[in-house]
């Protein structure tokens, strides 16, 4: 009796130990992101607009030969990013509408891409700015789009972008971090009159 149960706890012994262990593929690992505190400062320029940027951002004006006037990049270098602001004045209506179909078609051309794409209307009437906002899900070139205008006379769009291949699950905490520093920009826009 003795003999019959250590030779099936050795046989049942055996049988766990030359079991081989599995293993189960990890996704690979991303740098944990250290995030600054909140701050911001208001630029000023001779546009005919005003906001508020982080402290931790930098403005350069946009260095393509043709770019016009006003327009300019809030640049991230902490984070490898660029947010593309172009200004432009509004000649009539059909202008305007031109401009609002322009900025449909730059933020659903990643539609290819996209997961998917959520559309937040920017209305504030005590500072005659309105618009729209673009969240574009998935490994996009450019996740967080917007536009603003007055209706009348100024437009602006912009255009969130990292000097990097898009990968939407390893830069999603700073597009999330960033879009809460664009929410302020648009929030304490204030257009300037000549």
């Amino acid at each position: 009796m003795l003999i019959t149960t250590i030779a099936r706890l050795s046989l049942l012994f055996l049988c766990f130990a030359g079991r081989r262990p599995q293993y189960t593929p990890r996704p690979r690992g991303y740098f944990r992101i250290e995030f600054p505190d909140k701050e911001y400062q208001t630029y000023q320029s001779g546009c005919p607009f005003t906001f508020s940027y982080p402290v931790y951002a930098q403005i350069e004006l946009d260095q393509h030969s043709d770019a016009p006037p006003c327009w300019i990049d809030v640049v991230y270098p902490e984070f490898n990013a660029r947010l593309h602001l172009s200004y432009l004045q509004i000649r009539d209506r059909a202008h305007l509408d031109e401009l609002i179909e322009d900025a449909r078609k730059f933020a659903f051309a990643h539609v290819v891409k996209a997961t998917g794409i959520r559309q937040e209307r920017i209305d504030q009437p005590l500072a005659n700015v309105y618009g729209l906002h673009y969240d574009i899900g998935g490994n996009v070139a450019s996740g967080t789009q917007f536009f603003v205008t007055d209706s009348l006379t100024h437009y602006i769009r912009g255009a969130l972008y990292f000097n990097e291949r898009p990968r939407a699950d390893s830069i999603q905490p700073v597009v999330d971090f960033l879009r809460q520093d664009i929410d302020v920009m648009v929030e304490s826009l204030r257009w300037r009159f000549p």
